[in-house]
């Protein structure tokens, strides 16, 4: 068995503009995000750490850079663990409609309906079957160890309840997934599908200041004007 931190990325471009990021659309950190970053990276000096994972996604990158230059690990990228595709969603500009779109995809995610893809993007089993890839490269060889993957809300929360089966994950998903929060499991793989246990979710007590105001990583109709934009 290992322990395994889900961080998700400090803050960066797209958590202000909405947009949507997948490969197309890839920002860098924020000068907050630099901040949540190294007051992350404080935190894993305690942890032990023996590996280091990211996406590789920019800010996912940057974000275990930071980490990485604290703990003395280079941040090993694995592709299975960039964020959902949202195919045409991603590249155009945020409106209500293109996040009705994607809600409604959440929505039908949420109830059961697992083959209802993003429009022109994957579906949640191609999310969840990368997960694992992910986690399983990950782990290949080694036991007892403690690594962190540095990755995207939308998948650590979306695979939480196949992830972990024994824990009541629409209950945890009530709040927002914020920037820099850190879960941790300790994560085993039965008869070929990945299963863990789950330690804690989303702790955020390491960062403060600044660094602890956030941004939603989500919209709501207040925040759009009567054409459907972004209200900026």
């Amino acid at each position: 068995m290992n322990t395994i931190f889900l961080v998700r990325h400090a803050e960066n471009l797209a958590n202000l503009t909405k947009e949507f990021s997948y490969r197309k659309v890839d920002y860098a950190l924020t000068p907050k995000g630099v901040l949540q970053a190294r007051q992350t990276a404080e935190f894993f000096r305690g942890q032990g750490l023996d590996h280091l994972y990211c996406s590789p996604l920019r800010r996912a990158r940057q974000t275990a850079e930071i980490i990485g230059a604290a703990v003395g690990l280079q941040p090993v990228e694995i592709e299975a663990f960039r964020e959902v595709n949202v195919g045409d969603l991603e590249g155009v500009p945020p409106t209500q409609d293109v996040w009705e779109a994607h809600d409604q995809v959440i929505a039908a995610w949420k109830a059961g309906q697992l083959d209802v893809s993003m429009p022109g993007g994957e579906n949640y089993h191609s999310v969840w079957a990368r997960f694992q890839d992910g986690l399983r490269q990950m782990c290949a060889g080694k036991t007892g160890q403690r690594m962190a993957v540095v990755g995207h809300g939308g998948m650590f929360s979306f695979c939480l309840q196949d992830l972990c089966p024994d824990v009541d994950a629409l209950a945890l998903r009530r709040g927002p997934n914020q920037n820099c929060s850190i879960s941790e499991i300790r994560l085993a793989e039965c008869n070929g599908r990945v299963r863990a246990e789950l330690v804690s979710w989303c702790r955020l007590e390491h960062l403060s200041g600044p660094a602890a105001q956030f941004v939603l990583g989500f919209t709501t109709p207040q925040d759009f004007d009567a054409s459907g934009r972004l209200i900026r």
